[in-house]
């Protein structure tokens, strides 16, 4: 077993399915089938897991996997974390503003100015939106949305990306709110 060089996240093996040893994936890809078109996966440390079949069922996909034959075998890879080499990742059916996420890694985040807010760790998706990672050697990472707003342009080829530091809630703006006048009220 030899790990990948570049790998990709795309999909975790969820649950068994059924007692013939199917396995359920959630993809981490626009379609789900897009899994089986790799036919290879690996985990982790390398280890190959060869797609014999598969169909999807809603947003999973349920797939027969070489040398797993019964239910035992496919509850043993739950949590399992399948990757492929990032080179096979299909960048000519990306659009101009379509990218992917495991290309932002490593990016580093400037506003108009210039000025370093760090680099991007992780893009991560806690349900309420897609969030940036970034970090400063030494400082703790901060999270900012990954929306157009905060993120307004982005350079792969050069390696950085702009943000909008108010939009990213990276600067306070909010002043002092106005004090109420001390002068009396008068009488009714």
């Amino acid at each position: 077993m030899t790990p990948l060089q570049n790998p990709v996240l795309v999909g975790v093996i969820a649950a068994a399915q059924g007692i013939r040893g199917e396995v359920r994936i959630k993809p981490f890809t626009a379609d789900p089938e897009a899994l089986a078109l790799y036919r290879v996966l690996h985990d982790r440390s390398g280890q190959r897991f060869e797609i014999t079949a598969a169909r999807t069922a809603k947003t999973m996909l349920v797939a027969r996997i070489a040398g797993v034959d019964d239910r035992n075998r496919a509850e043993a890879l739950r949590g399992t974390e399948l990757f492929v080499e990032r080179e096979l990742l299909p960048d000519d059916d990306l659009e101009d503003d379509e990218f992917f996420q495991v290309d932002l890694e490593g990016l580093e985040a400037r506003d108009a100015d210039g000025r370093s807010w760090g680099v991007v760790t992780a893009v991560l998706d806690f349900g309420g939106g897609d969030l940036l990672e970034l970090r400063k050697p030494g400082d703790k990472p901060v999270m900012i949305p990954f929306s157009r707003a905060a993120v307004p342009e982005i350079f792969i080829e050069a390696g950085w990306l702009r943000v909008d530091a108010q939009a990213a809630g990276l600067i306070d703006t909010d002043e002092e709110a106005p004090k109420k006048d001390d002068k009396p009220e008068p009488p009714a």
